[in-house]
């Protein structure tokens, strides 16, 4: 069992930047993934990044160039940075660990973001 709990979300203006963290805890073996995904109000949830087990990094469009994704294996924890942040960022971030079949997830933090 993996517990994940995020953290580094909060209110920032258009523009800004945040630093999310997701530090996991527990039987760590063999994770293919890690990834955060986000969900607005009224909205699915949605892939955000992710990075393979081998480092490979995949953005959605909306966050390219603006979001880097990386890892602390030392650490056990995942990160987003996020720049130049826009009102439509705004949503709960979660991340996500995937070991197959298994997937884990945070309880998610907020990030809101003033035009």
């Amino acid at each position: 069992q993996v517990q994940l709990v995020e953290s580094g979300g909060g209110l920032v203006q258009a523009g800004g930047s945040l630093r999310l963290s997701c530090a996991a805890s527990g039987s760590i073996f063999s994770i293919d993934a890690m990834g955060w995904y986000r969900q607005a109000p009224g909205k699915q949830r949605a892939l955000v990044a992710i990075i393979a087990r081998g480092g490979a990094t995949n953005y959605a469009d909306s966050v390219k160039g603006r979001f880097t994704i990386s890892r602390d294996n030392a650490k056990n924890t995942l990160y987003l940075q996020m720049n130049s942040l826009k009102p439509e960022d705004t949503a709960v971030y979660y991340c996500s660990w995937f070991s197959t079949p298994y997937s884990y997830w945070g309880q998610g933090t907020q990030v809101t973001v003033s035009s």
